[in-house]
């Protein structure tokens, strides 16, 4: 029972938690990238790409992703009640000593508004959730109709204050992370005098990593895309556009 009961256990679960949400967040971010590439596909050459809308079926009806889904929201919950539990503890112990720690570890601006950006990440998840996952994988479990994926991503983002309030959830994510990963790993065991400086250079590259593959969708269907907001109307969109391009030439005959 130490894991739950100590103040390192409780670190460890913390740790293992967070790990496991940064790979989840890596395979959401990928999945995103997906309909960047469609928007590229259907800009280009005028047929419509369904890869992000398929991924998006696959992820609402796939049995494994299904039982995952609950995995993942405990692993929200632990992560944020033991980070409660381990601040309040933390900051009853040091009382005004609040960052006092050992020299081998830099507290910088992150690891002392570890909370604070956590919800900060928090309220901006419960507005990205009611905005893509009820509309989506919740009414494939309530027998409802979802949304397209595709028409999602590219309505939400055109709107200005909804790309803003996204890149503000990005950064608060990417300070949350770049601090977290390595702290995870040094929790782990990863923390001796090689190794430490490495953890935080990998860390700094995988959630830059991370992040971009959000960002750059954001500001993709933000600035740059001006295509159908729907890739399943793109292909009767082309097919006007090629009905009219037919009877131009018919009268010019």
């Amino acid at each position: 029972m130490w894991i739950f009961k100590s103040s390192i256990g409780k670190k460890v679960v913390m740790s293992i938690s967070g790990i496991f949400l940064i790979t989840f967040l890596a395979l959401h971010g990928s999945i995103n990238l997906l309909a960047v590439f469609d928007a590229v596909k259907y800009t280009s050459t005028g047929q419509a790409g369904n890869l992000y809308n398929d991924a998006c079926t696959f992820m609402g009806t796939n049995i494994l992703v299904q039982i995952m889904v609950p995995i993942l929201a405990l692993g929200f919950l632990v992560h944020i009640i033991y980070a409660l539990v381990l601040t309040l503890q933390n900051q009853k112990a040091r009382g005004h000593n609040r960052y006092v720690v050992s020299s081998k570890t830099a507290t910088g601006w992150p690891a002392k508004n570890m909370l604070v950006l956590g919800i900060i990440v928090l309220g901006l998840l419960a507005f990205h959730l009611t905005g893509f996952w009820a509309r989506m994988q919740l009414q494939e479990w309530t027998g409802g109709e979802p949304a397209e994926g595709f028409n999602l991503v590219a309505t939400f983002f055109s709107s200005y204050w909804v790309s803003g309030l996204m890149v503000v959830w990005l950064i608060a994510i990417w300070f949350h992370l770049n601090h977290g990963f390595w702290s995870a790993l040094q929790t782990l065991g990863l923390d001796n005098s090689r190794w430490f400086p490495r953890l935080k250079v990998i860390g700094l590259i995988v959630t830059t990593l991370i992040l971009l593959t959000f960002l750059v969708v954001v500001v993709y269907f933000n600035l740059i895309y001006n295509g159908p907001a729907s890739m399943l109307q793109a292909p009767q969109t082309q097919q006007v556009v090629e009905q009219a391009a037919q009877t131009v030439t018919a009268m010019l005959r």
